[in-house]
């Protein structure tokens, strides 16, 4: 499953030296001068350092926010913001070869991943793009004695905090940057410690695209310094978090000083439910990638696979037969489809969970193994399929964020559902089966936020996508996401 025949591509000039934050429109060292060496995870080996940014950085970003929200740009027309993100998309689009290079060498993702979402970010631009009017402003009737004009305005929520993980930056900053700029808000985000490299690329761009002074900034660091600092600050209006529902739980605290605004995609643990008379063509290789996509460092992905008891044993094969064709290597090769774990830590949590695995019960059926050899350097794990799981195993029950999946027998529907609801999670789930009254019935009774049936992982950003439960609340994506970044405002006109 080795993959590194190919010539790499040249490392882009970006990744170089050490880098700064973006801070009302200009690059700056961290006030401590420290800094956080950035590493290639397929290799091992160190590509520059970012700046390691705490509390006083975060205080001259969101200064630089505020200062940008009530100065020029608030007088910004829906039409100049519409034509601002329009070029921003241009510019992004001209340079993606760029960032999708730089994604894969500093969070590990393949090439065929990070090159694949140029028409995902193309389409989430121009979404946002048509959001601009958003906060427009209508009349509304009203049953009040003597003649009064009510009119119901939506207003930007003023400076947001944003704080991205580590498994998709180039996807994850447009969750902020696109509705700040659709909706008049200035933005501070502070990306992932072990993958801001993409992050800061894309400022880069959007500050040569025109974007206005201190309207984006982007602080790096570590998340208990300038992410908690950014949590905390009373200057903050709203805050979009995507990461642990441990890190969550921090921040919904922080939030309290000054009652900010919360947005909060957390951890999952799906269940993907594949019944007897369902495609088994189609169905293992889909849900086996609804687990190994992104090294399974995605936080839909459907780690828990119910199977109905009669076609177990066979979907096992199949599925252990499946994980043999993956091609696992550095992701610079075009033929891989799986990358490293994004970090040492990362890949000693995923054979902890492993070997939990195994002592508790369930069967390796396959993988399970740190890759050595010529990839021994970096931080590669087999694909792996755990049978005859159950649904109180450790595997089961906790997010692992790793390729290894949890095979779990069911009998009939409601077992099924019994099993898939059994999780402190509910961002998403997913059904295989050629019954639509089994489709209907079992996608309405997951406690999931999204839905997949007879296919997994796909996302519209016009549609959108959130979480229930300890999945975290508010929606990513959609109108919803725009009125997130809004606040209702009613105006009585007495016209006696």
């Amino acid at each position: 499953m080795d993959a590194r025949e190919g010539a790499a591509p040249a490392v882009p000039d970006f990744i170089s030296g050490s880098k700064k934050h973006l801070i009302d429109g200009k690059w700056v060292e961290a006030r401590s001068g420290r800094q956080i060496e950035t590493v290639n995870p397929a290799t091992g080996r160190s590509l520059c350092s970012i700046a390691q940014g705490d509390a006083t950085d975060v205080d001259l970003a969101v200064a630089a926010a505020r200062r940008a929200f009530e100065g020029e740009w608030s007088r910004w027309t829906p039409h100049q913001r519409r034509k601002l993100i329009l070029k921003v998309h241009d510019v992004i689009i001209d340079h993606f070869d760029e960032l999708a290079l730089i994604e894969t060498l500093d969070m590990g993702a393949p090439l065929s991943r990070t090159q694949g979402l140029k028409e995902w970010t193309s389409q989430v631009l121009q979404f946002f793009a048509t959001q601009c009017d958003a906060a427009t402003t209508s009349t509304a009737p009203n049953s009040l004695p003597g003649q009064f004009l009510t009119l119901k305005h939506l207003a930007p929520v003023g400076v947001v905090g944003g704080i991205i993980p580590w498994n998709g930056p180039l996807i994850g900053l447009w969750w902020i940057f696109g509705p700040a700029l659709a909706t008049g808000c200035t933005a501070v985000l502070k990306p992932a410690e072990d993958a801001s490299l993409s992050v800061l690329r894309v400022a880069e761009l959007m500050v040569e695209a025109g974007v206005p002074d201190g309207v984006i900034n982007v602080v790096t660091g570590y998340g208990a310094d300038a992410g908690q600092a950014l949590a905390e600050h009373k200057d903050v209006d709203r805050i979009a978090f995507t990461g642990s529902t441990g890190t969550a739980q921090s921040i919904i605290r922080a939030s309290v000083g000054n009652f900010k605004r919360l947005q909060l995609e957390l951890g999952g643990k799906s269940p993907d439910i594949v019944f007897a008379d369902a495609d088994l063509d189609k169905a293992v290789p889909g849900a086996a990638m609804g687990v190994y996509t992104n090294s399974g460092q995605v936080c839909v992905a459907g780690t828990r696979i119910l199977v109905q008891r009669s076609i177990h044993d066979e979907f096992v094969e199949r599925m252990k037969e499946f994980t043999k064709t993956i091609r696992v290597g550095d992701g610079l090769d075009p033929n891989t489809q799986l990358g490293p774990l994004i970090s040492e830590r990362q890949l000693e949590r995923v054979m902890h969970y492993i070997n939990l695995g195994g002592g508790e019960g369930a069967r390796l059926a396959s993988g399970g193994t740190r890759l050595g050899g010529e990839l021994a350097a970096g931080f590669f794990v087999e694909p792996t399929v755990f049978a005859g799981a159950t649904n109180d195993m450790t595997i089961a029950r906790e997010e692992i964020f790793g390729p290894v999946a949890s095979v779990i027998p069911f009998d009939d529907i409601d077992d099924a559902l019994q099993i898939a609801n059994d999780t402190p999670f509910g961002l998403a789930g997913g059904v295989w089966t050629r019954n639509l009254s089994t489709a209907h019935k079992v996608s309405q009774g997951i406690k999931a936020g999204t839905i997949w049936v007879n296919c997994y992982g796909v996302l519209d950003p016009a549609v959108g996508f959130g979480g229930t439960k300890m999945s975290g609340y508010g929606w990513k994506g959609a109108r919803e996401h725009v009125e997130g970044y809004l606040y209702p405002k009613a105006v009585y006109i007495n016209l006696d």
